[in-house]
Formats: structure tokens, C-alpha cells, sequence
């Protein structure tokens, strides 16, 4: 059987070129798997913003205060570029939050194998659902419905994963991490995301080889 392409993905789940590029990731790794050839995912965390209150506030309106108030025409427009790729960003009931339980949650769905299902489906709760995914009842439901089971990882093993990618000098997402090759930043082409896995992917037959 062929070895595993391992892939890391520094991400944060209210981050919407996550979002865009995780789900770009995912059809390529689907394909290559479909292949045959097996992408073994593992999940970086990172927070967009430490320290961010988990109370829920509108997302529109957090924009507009932090970034002014083109943010919130910004937004709506991505959406629009978003929706052309099936993705329902619903910008006007999104929940801004901190994201450590998120993460948390995403830690305890890797330890049962179902990481990916589980960070798509928080993207989609935040992006698409309106669910304020910093509320801990919310996040247990959605790791109810994803098949997991909460509260294996401790939080200072996430804490301690948290500053490991803050040293390694990461300040934006999405970052793809395939092995063999040099870092991609930012929401990457799904040809690109393909290309990139069938050449770390070729690199692994060639050493198999020998």
C-alpha cells in the first residue's frame, strides 16, 4: 500500500480563507484518494483572535468596528466569489468568537480519527448555520453529531500547540504544510492544492523505489 502523503494545516475556524481553502484542500485530497493514494491530515491550531471574548457578538458588526466600515461590504462581496465554489457564507447571522474550545474539539476529533469531519462541520456551523461555535453546549452538540466523544485532550495541550505554531513565526492563515515541500499560504487554487499533494505523493514513489 502507498505511503501516506502527511499534510498539515494551520488554521482557525472563523477564519473564511480557511474556510475557502480547507474546502479547496479537501476535494484535492479527495481525489487523490480516490487514486488510491492515501493524504494522512493533521490540524494546526491557530487563533485569529486570542483572547476574544466567547460571549457571541454579530460578525458584521466586529468587522465594521475593528476593520471600519468597508469591512462589512467586503465580506458580503467575498461571499458572493464563495458562492460561485458552493459555499453559503451567511455573513449576516455569523457569531464572532474566541476559538480555543473550538480547537479543543478539533484535538479530541483527531484522537478518533474524524479531525477533518470535525472541522468542516465547525466551518459550516460558524459560516453557514449562524451556531455560535465559542459556546461549549453548541460545540457539544456538533461533536455529538459528528460521532466523537469531548474532553480527551486538555486544554493546556492546547495551549502548549497554540505557542509551538506562534514560534514557529505563523501570524496569518491558511498555511499548507505538505511534506517534501515548501509552505503554501493563503486560500490556494484547488489545482494547486491537487498538484502539490501528487508531487509530494510522487516524491514518496520515487523514495519507494529505491
Amino acid at each position: 500500500m502507498p505511503k501516506s502523503v502527511k499534510v498539515h494545516l494551520v488554521m482557525d475556524v472563523i477564519c473564511v480563507h480557511s474556510y475557502l481553502g480547507y474546502t479547496r484542500f479537501a476535494r484535492a485530497a479527495d481525489r487523490l484518494r480516490a487514486e488510491g493514494l492515501p493524504v494522512a491530515v493533521e490540524f494546526l491550531p491557530f487563533e485569529l483572535a486570542p483572547g476574544a471574548p466567547a460571549d457571541g457578538r454579530p460578525l458584521l458588526g466586529v468587522l465594521e468596528q475593528t476593520f471600519g466600515p468597508q469591512a462589512a461590504a467586503g465580506a458580503l462581496a467575498f461571499a458572493e466569489r464563495a458562492a460561485g465554489e458552493g459555499l453559503r457564507l451567511e455573513y449576516g447571522k455569523a457569531i464572532a468568537t474566541g476559538t480555543f474550545d473550538a480547537h479543543r474539539l478539533i484535538a479530541d476529533a483527531a484522537r478518533q480519527g474524524k479531525a477533518e469531519l470535525m472541522a468542516e462541520r465547525l466551518f459550516r456551523a460558524h459560516f453557514t448555520d449562524g451556531l455560535h461555535i465559542g459556546d461549549l453546549a453548541t460545540l457539544a452538540r456538533l461533536a455529538a453529531k459528528v460521532g466523537i466523544t469531548t474532553g480527551h485532550v486538555p486544554s493546556q495541550e492546547v495551549r502548549a500547540r497554540l505557542d509551538r505554531v506562534r514560534r514557529l513565526g505563523i501570524t496569518g492563515v491558511p498555511i499548507f504544510l505538505i511534506e517534501g515541500l515548501a509552505p503554501l499560504t493563503g486560500s490556494q487554487t484547488e489545482t494547486t492544492l491537487l498538484a502539490a499533494l501528487r508531487q509530494a505523493a510522487s516524491t514518496k514513489g520515487e523514495h519507494r523505489d529505491h
